[in-house]
């Protein structure tokens, strides 16, 4: 097996928020726990598993100037993920993240593709939304979908 498929095999199963637990059978999305704050430092990521309609979808995270967003780990030129090199995102210089196979660029903050192959600039990747409660960052599955992997 691959060294990337080993390692994407290490992730973790997704943990609903047990304080979560009651409100969402009174029709709140289930949250997920992702990682503390402070585990994350600026210019640091992190890969976690979120259920996306019925199967685990890879996700990660990014502390970009001390705010946290998260995204599908699927680049929007080829629905593939983007870190070829293990776990790394960002540009070299941190201010943009990165698809390493497709050398598309993407804003940190929005997601956006700003640089690379044609058929993805313009395009956003997948956001997971995000909520910070003490100290912990909790992800909910988007309503969106991702596309299908090849």
């Amino acid at each position: 097996m691959p060294a990337k498929q080993r390692n994407r095999a290490k992730l973790k199963p997704p943990a609903v928020d047990k304080a979560r637990r009651r409100k969402t059978s009174e029709g709140v999305p289930p949250r997920f726990f992702v990682i503390r704050t402070e585990q994350l430092k600026p210019g640091e990521s992190s890969k976690f598993m979120l259920p996306m309609g019925g199967v685990n979808e890879e996700c990660f995270i990014v502390n970009y100037r001390g705010a946290f967003h998260a995204y599908v780990n699927q680049c929007r030129h080829v629905p593939m993920a983007m870190d070829w090199v293990e776990n790394q995102f960002f540009t070299e210089d941190g201010r943009y993240l990165m698809c390493q196979t497709h050398c598309a660029f993407y804003e940190p903050e929005t997601g956006e593709c700003v640089a690379g192959p044609n058929s993805a600039c313009g395009k956003f990747l997948l956001r997971i939304p995000l909520e910070i409660s003490d100290g912990r960052v909790l992800a909910c599955p988007p309503k969106q979908q991702a596309e299908t992997r090849i």
